[in-house]
């Protein structure tokens, strides 16, 4: 029973990350990234060991996951940036290698344990490169240290937690899947450590963030803000997202979902590329018929 109850709280996890080729699972289950024990350390910080590896020389670049994935989810982008850059990926607390069994979990800690570890890597600036939940705490890293972001790309990320930003057959399936989980787990005599961070997880899918606009407006490095058109994070916000940050460029892949650094990943690569290799520039006025 325990088993299969952890294995059924995973599915639902991984629902916001569904690979439906059946050679992009097989990579992320073959890849090295995640479990390279060359490069691979703990950083001891904030109550918890943090995994994460490095790779290339260069200008920093932090790659942030989402919910309930982990490094190896950027197994396209790592050795793309790495050739220009000094790649520094992370599993999030609670995700992959970074255990920590404690009960709370919020984007905010998150974010805060990665401005943590930018601190033990005596990194004061960095590009940033965030997925989903990973794009929320890229955000929330503008905003909350924004002396630590030089440029920011987000892609499938979301400021609160409803069908005006989230897809209301995605929305509802996560709120029904985190009260099902928490009711299925009541019945579990010996709930594993394991199975609460699925719940913890699953929490942050149905009832988080909640970012206010004001908080938005403030942050202030030039930000590309990335979506499918067919994005779980509905295309209107992912607009409103990039009309409210003052020097942001918008994105939107056509015929495109959630998975654009994995379906897409060569164009994903090569416009975040550019984007921090060449100077923002505000275009206004006559700039617009250019």
């Amino acid at each position: 029973m325990k088993s299969k109850t952890l294995l059924f709280l995973s599915f639902i996890l991984f629902a916001k990350f569904t690979f439906a080729q059946e050679d992009v699972q097989k990579a992320m289950d073959t890849t090295t990234f995640g479990k390279n024990a060359a490069v691979g350390k703990y950083a001891d910080i904030r109550g918890f060991k943090m995994y994460y590896e490095t790779y290339g020389k260069g200008e920093p670049l932090l790659i942030i996951h989402g919910n309930g994935g982990s490094i190896n989810n950027f197994l396209y982008q790592i050795p793309y940036f790495a050739k220009n850059y000094q790649v520094i990926i992370a599993d999030s607390r609670s995700q992959g290698k970074s255990i920590d069994h404690t009960d709370s979990l919020s984007y905010e800690m998150m974010t805060d344990d990665l401005n943590a570890l930018l601190d033990k890597l005596n990194l004061k600036q960095c590009n940033v490169i965030g997925w989903s939940d990973g794009g929320i705490e890229g955000l929330m890293l503008a905003m909350r240290h924004p002396e630590k972001v030089k440029k920011l790309a987000v892609t499938g990320a979301n400021l609160w937690p409803d069908t005006s930003a989230v897809d209301p057959f995605v929305y509802d399936y996560a709120v029904k899947m985190n009260l099902k989980g928490q009711d299925t787990i009541k019945k579990i005599k010996n709930v594993t450590p394991e199975m609460k961070d699925q719940l913890k997880l699953l929490h942050l899918l149905s009832y988080e963030p909640h970012i206010k606009l004001e908080d938005v407006k403030k942050i202030t490095c030039p930000t590309l803000v990335i979506g499918g058109d067919h994005d779980v994070i509905r295309t209107k916000h992912t607009m409103l997202i990039a009309e409210t940050i003052p020097n942001s460029y918008l994105w939107i892949l056509p015929n495109s979902g959630h998975s654009t650094p994995i379906f897409y990943k060569d164009m994903f690569n090569q416009v975040v590329g550019d984007f921090f290799t060449k100077p923002y520039r505000k275009i206004e006025k006559y700039g617009r018929f250019n």
